[in-house]
């Protein structure tokens, strides 16, 4: 029997591993499809030379490099759950962690997995490279370290000497892990059997020491470009916007907090009989509840990021049906990130004049307790695919000098460049995709691109380049993707009819009466003998009625147009004791879909 209860415990740590393996890829493919897309690996020495300035270099190359197979999240997870695996098994040898209690390296490992998953709109805005695999490489590394520490003699003062040799190696490789390392021994110093309490003062005073000073040394005299508020915590995230979020550093105070109680009970376990399997049954039991409770308090839950996630892996596939499809299947109000590319997926299937007000509207604030810039989530896709490649071309400068440079950022720059005719400069950008592992073939695709008559004739393209102004302006977006590239359609004259198209809708989004005007008889014009979209007859409609400038009564409006408006406003009278929030939950599900209710009740939307 007790010889069976000792397996309980792998048990409940194979089966709380195949729970994360199945949330992973079940919950975030999408999300780990980011996260490679916002990481950059180089097969080349320049790229390794570029990591090496920095305390923590090694874990930036390794996890830089693991991050690659996200691409597959099959395969990423698989390698993340390696690497988990590794460190349990390490850990268990190190600090002499029983069988029976094997689910208490779970601790460590539940902590790891948090770092990953507590993220949410943090993963735009880490600056970190290969975070998702670092503190699983980095913690390997340290607790590999202290075994080496332990299994040497305690004679010749070798293990304050390898603590001081350890400490100068791993620090540059791996920064705080290399510190965390140096903790461990010197905990791990007091319960070992073979040192006097001499020994362990000692040894605990040169960790001391080594803890202090070598971060110090290193920063005078190698890595002078780390700041020195920061050198003992490199190759840890720097959660720091408008200001400093602590609380995203607390599943890293779990880890070190629960290895070095490991450590501190080193030995402990040397009785392996299990006298009160019953206790000791509902300790690991216990203990498995709680870390699956916690994990799941720390898991980033959001469906607006996990919809704006699944639209822009869509996107990338210039799957505009399937983008319409999610954003016909969101119950809650959206992000205006959300909303842009919706509207962007429907002009792309000709929908946008009809459909347009038939999903869920909103304006819906970002769920972070930091500012979210849309720039920052969709700003270079939604540039790029409304033709103002200068935009997109910048903000991928931008942010490749604020963040590094990233594989999204080097594939929407060779496509901006492919668009604006400069493609010696894009095929500057699609040789280092060449240099990754799943973006060659992409990279020797869009090279062929180079040719301009190839490129109008891509189905990719030839929409793109319909939406381009020639003129050359200096101008800023202020960060405000949407309001920007409404006024810029809706203010500019073009004689292409998708540019005029665009403009119009622009139009509707400004509620400008005279600027819809002038963009509706332009698109009216080069569609003379075209239906005119529901949406845009709606518009005309309403605003003939509100102001009696422009003559509509001699429009063909369908009958149903002008029916519905009846409706509205005999609706709105009717409930005109309410207040206007009220009215709009109440005229919604009979008028949601019609300009009508955007014109009245969809107001005060967050720009960011």
């Amino acid at each position: 029997m007790k010889e069976k209860l000792k397996w309980l415990s792998p048990a409940l740590v194979a089966t709380a591993l195949v729970g994360a393996v199945y949330c992973l890829l079940k919950y975030e493919s999408d999300y780990l499809w980011k996260a490679q897309e916002l990481n950059l690996f180089l097969d080349t020495p320049l790229y390794l030379k570029e990591l090496s300035v920095k305390s923590g270099w090694l874990l930036a190359w390794l996890g830089s490099y693991f991050t690659e197979f996200f691409y597959k999240p099959w395969l990423g997870v698989a390698t993340l759950v390696g690497w988990w695996l590794l460190l349990m098994a390490v850990a268990g040898r190190t600090f002499h962690v029983p069988l029976k209690w094997a689910v208490v390296l779970l601790v460590p490992v539940a902590a790891l997995l948090v770092t990953d998953v507590d993220l949410g709109y943090w993963l735009y805005y880490l600056k970190l490279r290969g975070h998702f695999f670092a503190a699983a490489i980095g913690t390997t590394l340290a607790v590999a370290a202290v075994w080496i520490f332990r299994l040497l003699p305690s004679r010749l003062f070798l293990r304050p000497a390898f603590m001081v040799v350890s400490t100068a190696l791993l620090y540059p490789l791996a920064g705080f892990y290399g510190l965390l390392a140096t903790l461990l021994m010197g905990v791990l110093a007091w319960r070992l059997d073979d040192m006097r309490l001499k020994d362990r003062l000692a040894t605990t005073a040169i960790a001391l020491l080594c803890i202090g000073i070598v971060p110090l040394a290193y920063y005078n005299y190698v890595f002078c470009e780390t700041s020195i508020e920061n050198i003992y915590w490199t190759a840890l995230p720097l959660f720091t916007i408008d200001k400093e979020y602590p609380v995203y550093y607390l599943p890293y105070g779990v880890l070190v907090l629960s290895l070095i109680v490991i450590a501190a009970l080193y030995g402990s376990h040397r009785e392996t009989a299990v006298r009160k399997p019953i206790v000791w049954l509902a300790c690991q039991v216990v203990l498995t509840a709680l870390l699956v409770y916690g994990v799941s308090l720390g898991w980033y839950r959001d469906n607006n990021f996990h919809k704006e996630l699944t639209m822009q892996h869509l996107m990338d596939q210039l799957d505009w049906e399937g983008m319409r499809q999610e954003a016909a299947s969101l119950n809650d109000e959206p992000t205006r990130a959300i909303v842009m590319m919706k509207n962007l997926a429907l002009f792309r299937l000709g929908r946008q004049g009809d459909t347009m007000y038939n999903y869920k509207t909103g304006a819906k604030a970002c769920d972070a307790p930091f500012p979210v810039s849309m720039v920052e989530v969709i700003g270079v896709p939604l540039y790029y695919h409304y033709g103002q490649y200068n935009f997109g071309y910048r903000w991928c400068m931008e942010d490749g000098v604020e963040y590094g440079w990233r594989v999204h950022n080097l594939k929407y720059v060779s496509r901006c460049m492919l668009v604006s005719g400069e493609p010696r400069i894009a095929r500057k950008y699609l040789a280092l995709l060449k240099h990754t592992r799943y973006y060659r073939e992409w990279a020797t695709q869009y090279e062929r691109l180079a040719d301009p008559k190839v490129l109008k004739a891509s189905t990719e393209f030839a929409p793109i380049l319909h939406l381009t102004q020639s003129t050359d302006q200096l101008i800023s977006d202020n960060t405000l993707v949407e309001m920007f590239l409404m006024h810029q359609f809706a203010s500019n004259v073009s004689n292409d009819t998708l540019f005029q198209e665009q403009a119009v809708y622009s139009a509707l989004w400004t509620k400008d009466i005279a600027t819809f005007w002038q963009c509706f008889f332009r698109y009216a014009q080069s569609h003379i003998g075209k239906s005119m979209p529901i949406h845009l007859q709606e518009a005309a409609y309403l605003y003939g009625q509100l102001e009696k400038n422009v003559d509509t009564s001699k429009m063909p409006f369908d009958k149903s147009v002008v029916q519905t408006y009846n409706e509205f406003m005999q609706t709105a009278r009717q409930y005109s004791n309410l207040s206007e929030e009220q009215m709009g939950q109440m005229m919604y599900p009979r008028f949601g879909h019609t300009f009508y209710y955007e014109y009245y009740f969809i107001r005060n939307q967050k720009l960011y």
